[in-house]
């Protein structure tokens, strides 16, 4: 891994030429000058995303809604905000932070995330109808000692970019402060219900800069939403999401699209809500029948499925579509190879402590509370997801329970991993008799939609490098960040 001199040597070049990108873009020429901030995030995303260049410069042409888009964000976000958000987010994490995780993935010979998801608590403010967290309250929690440990201990391996899910994050919003304070060259995405959200809040992560919020809503209409999650919550996000604009935060939201609402979330109605509020991106989680109340019923119909696989592509596009960056978890696994999953790009720590390879896949044989952050990543059935990976080569059934649910039982019964859910433990043979039925129809539409784009099966990358495998990955970045420290002591 690269020395903390070097690091630190690194990071002050990217910040320099960050500003520097900033101030163009944000000047009187700012049309002219797009190709320095274009270079700066291409530069940012070379190793998760190394497209990132052709398809911005293809987007940023005069006029487009991606330029205003940029615009916008660099006209209404805080410099602080904006500058930390970048740095963390996309040095830190996207570009040194992956670097130093795929490094440290062939050293020690287990998976190693550039993003962890943890639960501070279980405990949450609200009652939402069919949300385990209504009925099990505040009992499980995270100290704020075991978070600070779980996150120095991830920082040390590559990990800055840190997902808070729940219960409700911001129940713990005085412990979230600390950690985001002293933990200041990482980014912390909170998902949150946004009802706990206040200008003294807004104010400290204003100053912190390193917060960024995913808010959860369901509809345009106020009765719609407060009918599952409680009178007053539409009006709670509005009046939040105008709080977050005031300081100049930036946030987006997370929306879990069902059977019952799909046509609803990806309506025009509810996008342009989202961008008049100032929202710059939309998360989208197709629903998964697990836990207490669990629902097949409840899943996208196929129909349903390839919809909102065409819809956000169209949101989000270069032409047409929304200025609004729309993310479907299940649908857009092509770009990030597949199943990011068992801490392959990300895993899940839960408010008891249990490490669970995916927030939907609760199952796990080890603990934070037992062992080092090293340790767990050891564990078996972690070590069953990198020995099983890939599944398949069609990354529209990227799950190993939601698509492919002959497999999660394998590497559960294979590791000997137990059910950590909270409320209502069961095998992975229960779980998944209740997605066999959804993947036995998803197969054929999934087969014949990737074979349209992909007529030879299998995903073909434009960079050589995104078709390798880790141990060549590590190597090639090891000689590059050998050649940049000896460049380096040949200055000093």
């Amino acid at each position: 891994m690269q020395s903390k001199l070097a690091h630190a040597a690194e990071r002050k070049a990217f910040s320099i030429a960050l500003d520097q990108a900033l101030k163009t873009v944000a000047g009187p020429d700012r049309e002219k000058n797009i190709d320095k901030f274009v270079d700066m995030a291409g530069k940012l995303l070379k190793d998760t995303n190394p497209g990132a260049t052709r398809g911005m410069k293809a987007a940023l042409y005069p006029g487009s809604k991606w330029e205003k888009f940029l615009f916008d964000v660099i006209d209404q976000t805080d410099h602080n905000v904006l500058k930390t958000a970048i740095l963390n987010g996309g040095y830190e994490a996207a570009f040194r932070g992956l670097r130093n995780t795929t490094e440290n993935a062939e050293k020690y010979q287990c998976n190693v995330p550039w993003i962890i998801l943890f639960d501070p608590t279980s405990a949450c403010n609200k009652h939402c109808v069919g949300c385990w967290a209504a009925e099990y309250g505040n009992r499980l929690n995270l100290s704020y000692d075991e978070i600070d440990k779980l996150v120095t201990e991830a920082e040390a391996l590559g990990t800055h970019l840190f997902m808070l899910t729940g219960g409700e994050p911001l129940v713990r919003k005085a412990d979230i402060l600390k950690i985001a304070e002293k933990h200041n060259e990482s980014l912390f995405n909170i998902f949150t219900n946004a009802s706990l959200v206040d200008e003294p809040f807004c104010q400290k992560v204003q100053e912190l800069g390193n917060i960024v919020f995913s808010v959860s809503l369901e509809s345009y209409e106020p009765t719609v939403n407060d009918g599952r999650r409680g009178e007053g919550s539409f009006e709670e996000v509005m009046r939040a999401f105008d709080l977050m604009h005031k300081y100049g935060l930036l946030y987006g939201t997370s929306t879990c699209y069902t059977r019952a609402n799909v046509e609803r979330v990806s309506s025009d109605k509810f996008i342009d809500l989202l961008i008049e509020k100032g929202c710059r991106y939309a998360w989208y989680f197709h629903y998964m029948p697990v836990g207490d109340g669990a629902n097949a019923d409840l899943m996208p119909t196929v129909e349903q499925r390839e919809y909102m696989l065409h819809r956000i592509r169209e949101i989000r596009g270069v032409t047409g579509g929304k200025p609004i960056f729309a993310m479907d978890f299940q649908n857009d696994g092509e770009y990030v190879g597949g199943c990011i999953a068992g801490g392959r790009a990300y895993c899940h720590v839960n408010a008891r402590g249990d490490v669970e390879p995916c927030v939907f896949i609760h199952y796990s044989n080890v603990n934070i509370r037992d062992m080092s952050w090293l340790d767990c990543l050891h564990q078996p059935i972690f070590q069953a997801y990198r020995a099983h990976y890939p599944w398949n080569d069609n990354m529209l059934q990227p799950c190993p329970m939601l698509e492919n649910p002959y497999l999660l039982p394998e590497i559960v019964k294979e590791s000997g991993a137990h059910s950590s859910d909270y409320t209502a433990p069961e095998t992975a043979d229960q779980l998944c008799e209740r997605t066999a039925p959804y993947a036995k129809e998803w197969a054929p539409k999934a087969k014949e939609l990737w074979l349209e784009e992909h007529p030879t099966g299998k995903k073909i990358y434009a960079d050589a490098m995104s078709c390798t495998g880790v141990d060549i990955k590590a190597k090639a970045i090891a000689e590059e960040d050998e050649e940049a420290e000896k460049a380096l002591q040949d200055q000093q």
